[in-house]
């Protein structure tokens, strides 16, 4: 019997894996900033001495910690900046995990497609066939041991013109992009 390939093994996802999977990363931000947003209120209400039955004057930091923040504020404009920096890029990461950014829509078929017509290659990993207002985007991911020029040879001349005559018409503009794993 032939050994199965990667794609073989491993159980075809649903729609649900992927949500699941953007869900997760909301859930996890949505935790994150709830944290936050009570320690932001926290240190607010004491700063303003609003917080339940502490005096106004209790103090948040210890100290030595204020005395060495009061000499030098520099340090507290540099935390500032990098948490400004930090929800900077957890803001575009949670936008592109919400899928805003991305062109066209997946086509579950032209994918299936590209699978099938690409068999014989051993370890192809990620791939997808999007539909565009230009045309198609086909995003392919294979391993550095698998044959490069026998892949692009296959799309070339015969796969990405049964996916654009499935998928939409055979004048419609086709990007391959080919990303080979180290």
């Amino acid at each position: 019997m032939p050994e199965r390939t990667d794609a073989q093994r491993t159980p075809p996802r649903g729609k649900g894996a992927a949500m699941r999977q953007y869900a997760g990363n909301r859930v996890g931000l949505a935790i994150v900033g709830a944290t936050l947003l009570g320690l932001g209120m926290y240190a607010w209400l004491r700063g303003h001495g609003r917080f339940f039955d502490l005096p106004a004057t209790a103090k948040v930091l210890p100290a030595q910690a204020r005395r060495a923040l009061a000499d030098e504020p520099w340090p507290l404009w540099v935390l500032a900046l990098s948490f400004l920096l930090l929800s900077l890029v957890s803001l575009r990461w949670l936008l592109l995990s919400l899928g805003w950014g991305r062109r066209g829509a997946r086509n579950g078929t032209g994918t299936a497609m590209l699978f099938v017509g690409l068999k014989g290659v051993e370890g192809l990993g990620r791939s997808a066939v999007r539909v565009t207002e230009n045309g198609l985007r086909v995003t392919l991911t294979c391993p550095s041991t698998a044959d490069v020029g026998a892949v692009v040879s296959k799309l070339d001349h015969d796969i990405v013109g049964r996916i654009r005559r499935e998928v939409r018409d055979d004048e419609a503009s086709t990007v391959v992009r080919l990303h080979v794993r180290r």
